[in-house]
């Protein structure tokens, strides 16, 4: 039998789900993400928690809800992709049965439903909510950068890399008077030096401060942080967020102090993190996450394309030109 509920709150959702949404699912599948990115960073949105379920196998849609009449992902520049979280082993047949089902109830009232960032499960949600009555465009926006090792260690990974970025790391080590070290912890004075650090940078400041620093703690207190800096007589110069469990590491966030430009600290500390990831950690594949920077394309070797997709209710004749505008650019696009 097939069930299907709803919920407005993470807390209910919690309840519901009794700790199957933890550890054993990935870092973005995980009810502690979804609660914490809401809390931290989006708290003003209310929340539309869609589940199915059929015997073992279930499928959640994270949404938030500005109106009844429009929903969008529970993600934002956090988050490395956005999809429906499965429990259970369903087959793909199966999570687009249960998919479609959420789908359906969501065409009742919804008028527009944006997805972004989707990756590997663009193609199943286009079909489910098409077969529900929604109407649906994907359109492809930015990618995220990803590493396969397939057996290497660091140093024939390494061997692989482009001249350029070799002969820069050679180069700049040479003359290099940093100190590297990498944390599983952090503590006040960590967390302060990885602030300075990005305050000094060329990025813009950082609007989730209190979202990543809970992270931090979070995935210190599992032993999954990877927290580096390059430091000049102990000075934070370049510092890297990376989390690593089940074999996969994670690239969340990086900086350096533009003072020190012309040392390459960050690269450095790039150097010495994949090297720890991988010899160390063995980890056997490494993602950088969103974001088409040229400098990824050293240290990667692979682009998975991020799409945004927009579903428009045809029932409703407001949506009918907002859908044309939007297919329209998508085809020109």
């Amino acid at each position: 039998m097939l069930v299907t509920r709803e919920y407005s709150t993470i807390a209910e959702a919690r309840l519901a789900l009794a700790g199957r949404m933890d550890r054993a699912l990935s870092l973005f599948d995980r009810i502690d993400w979804f609660e914490s990115l809401h809390h931290h960073c989006l708290a003003s949105n209310p929340l539309r928690i869609l589940q199915a379920q059929e015997g073992s196998n279930e499928a959640w849609l994270f949404l938030l809800s500005p109106s009844n009449d429009r929903q969008s992902a529970l993600a934002n520049w956090y988050s490395f992709a956005w999809a429906p979280v499965y429990l259970g082993d369903p087959d793909p047949q199966t999570q687009r049965r249960l998919v479609e089902v959420l789908a359906a109830i969501l065409f009742k009232t919804g008028r527009h439903i944006d997805l972004y960032p989707v990756a590997d499960s663009a193609d199943l949600l286009l079909d489910a909510f098409r077969r529900s009555g929604w109407f649906g465009v994907r359109r492809p926006m930015g990618g995220r950068h990803v590493l396969n090792l397939n057996g290497r260690d660091f140093a024939a990974y390494w061997a692989d890399r482009p001249s350029r970025l070799r002969n820069q790391v050679h180069r700049k080590a040479r003359s290099n008077r940093f100190t590297f070290e990498i944390r599983h912890d952090v503590t006040d004075a960590l967390w302060q030096d990885y602030v300075a650090v990005h305050a000094s940078s060329w990025k813009q400041p950082e609007p989730g401060l209190s979202f990543l620093r809970a992270l931090a703690e979070r995935e210190a207190d599992a032993g999954t942080l990877r927290l580096g800096f390059a430091r000049l007589k102990g000075q934070p110069v370049a510092t890297q967020f990376w989390t690593v469990e089940n074999g996969t590491a994670l690239i969340h966030k990086l900086a350096h102090d533009r003072a020190f430009d012309g040392a390459s600290p960050g690269t450095l500390l790039s150097h010495a993190m994949f090297a720890h990831a991988i010899d160390a950690d063995k980890v056997s594949h490494i993602d950088y996450g969103t974001g088409d920077n040229a400098y990824k394309t050293e240290w990667m070797e692979e682009r998975q394309t991020l799409y945004r997709l927009d579903f428009f209710n045809p029932r409703f004749a407001s949506t009918w030109f907002p859908a044309a505008r939007t297919a329209i650019s998508a085809l020109v696009g």
